[in-house]
């Protein structure tokens, strides 16, 4: 989903890929296409189209995914999508 942007490399996902197992439980649940599974490890794809919404963090078996629900920038966004960019404010650490 390369237009869902805001600011580069202020998500809070991490990936543990030793712990990953490969099930694909990332792959399937995030709506924004920020992982793939190849040879049976987890990978992050697009790191800046991650909206910290923390679906793959709740739905990952072995626990190697890590992310902070609406500390990045998710909030502004979706503020700035409802509101208009000029009324948007998130507040969160590293944001705006």
């Amino acid at each position: 989903m390369q237009r869902f942007r805001y600011l580069p490399e202020v998500t809070t996902l991490k990936l543990n890929a030793g712990a990953c197992v490969g099930c694909g439980m990332c792959e399937a649940v995030c709506p924004h296409t920020v992982f793939a599974v190849h040879e049976r490890k987890a990978r992050i794809v697009d790191l800046d189209g991650c909206m910290e919404c923390g679906a793959c963090a709740i739905n990952c078996p072995a626990e190697a995914i890590t992310v902070t629900p609406g500390v990045g920038c998710a909030g502004y966004i979706i503020q700035s999508w409802i509101k208009g960019k000029e009324n948007a404010a998130c507040g969160g650490p590293g944001c705006c």
